[in-house]
């Protein structure tokens, strides 16, 4: 499956999530909830994992951590927040690059219309 097929499938599961619990909830709500019909739905997810920062060739004693990351490829970071800030696109295009992948999704799931609040982020390798 690539990139595409799977950013497709995270959208469904995102739509299922969103109709079933609506805005104003946390983030570590959604997050679960994502992870638990992602599952559902046949796809390889991880949740909360660790991305080691290197600099200067070193990698250091702090790590980041994603939400969500699906099938090894498409990496999901979930906002709960009443409005994204660019600083939001630009941390994932940074996880992006640390972590080697090509596409990332920005779901701000505090909301009123959530398909104005998915955003794919691509990281031109």
């Amino acid at each position: 499956m690539n990139e595409n097929e799977i950013s497709y499938k995270i959208r469904g599961a995102i739509f299922k999530v969103y109709n079933t619990l609506g805005p104003g909830l946390l983030e570590s709500v959604y997050e679960s909830a994502l992870y638990y019909q992602l599952k559902k739905d046949g796809l390889n997810v991880i949740k909360q994992v660790e991305l080691p920062v290197i600099y200067d060739n070193t990698s250091l004693d702090i790590s980041f951590r994603l939400d969500l990351i699906v099938e090894d490829k498409v990496i999901i970071e979930l906002k709960s927040v009443e409005e994204l800030k660019s600083i939001h696109f630009k941390q994932l295009t940074t996880y992006l690059k640390l972590a080697d992948k090509k596409l990332g999704l920005l779901v701000n799931l505090n909301c009123l219309n959530i398909l104005d609040n998915i955003h794919r982020i691509v990281n031109k390798i």
